[in-house]
Order: structure tokens, then sequence, then C-alpha cells
């Protein structure tokens, strides 16, 4: 469904989804995997230089993620129904948004 919507070009994972089968699948799908290599699986591997520029977007993205949950109440989620969730997820990043304008502007 999601595929109808968004046009996906990379796949950015961290090293909890290092193995070979998801790289297939990803390839498969037409998508480019950014994995981060785990250091479990042999010598830690660095990224090239490009491929660490867009994972570097991921972590941005867990950055806002991760605010949402412990600063603006998305990990409490007490309303039931989708709408509902919905409206009270929209709501925290409407305040998370607001708070980050004011940091900028301070």
């Amino acid at each position: 469904m999601s595929s109808e919507r968004v046009t996906n070009l990379y796949d950015l994972m961290d090293s909890a989804y290092d193995c070979d089968g998801i790289r297939e699948i990803s390839r498969k799908f037409g998508h480019v995997p950014i994995i981060d290599r785990n250091q479990r699986r042999g010598e830690k591997l660095e990224l090239d230089p490009a491929e660490k520029i867009r994972f570097n977007e991921r972590t941005s993205v867990e950055r806002v993620f991760g605010r949402l949950k412990d600063e603006f109440g998305g990990r409490m989620i007490r309303v039931c129904w989708s709408t509902k969730v919905m409206a009270h997820l929209m709501f925290g990043i409407l305040v998370l948004t607001a708070d980050q304008l004011l940091k900028f502007v301070q």
C-alpha cells in the first residue's frame, strides 16, 4: 500500500537488520539497502561516503520520533480508534514543531 503512495529508493536500517535476506528482499523491490554493518558478523565495515550521508538522514528522523515519544505524549496513547490516535499524534507533532521553531528563534 505504501509503494502506491510513495516512491521509495532506499531502505535505511541500523545494524540490527544486518542480514543477507533483508538485503535481497530490498533489492527485489528495486530499493538500495543501506544497512549499518553489525560488528558481530566480523570486522566493522564503514559505509561509503554517499551511503553515510543518506544514513545520517535516518538518525535525524529517529531523533524526532524519540522526542515525540519521550516529550510529547507519543509513548502512552490512551485513546481508541485510529482517528483519535492520529489526532493525538498530530497534536504532539504540532507541539514538537512549535518547540523546534522556538529553539530556532532563540
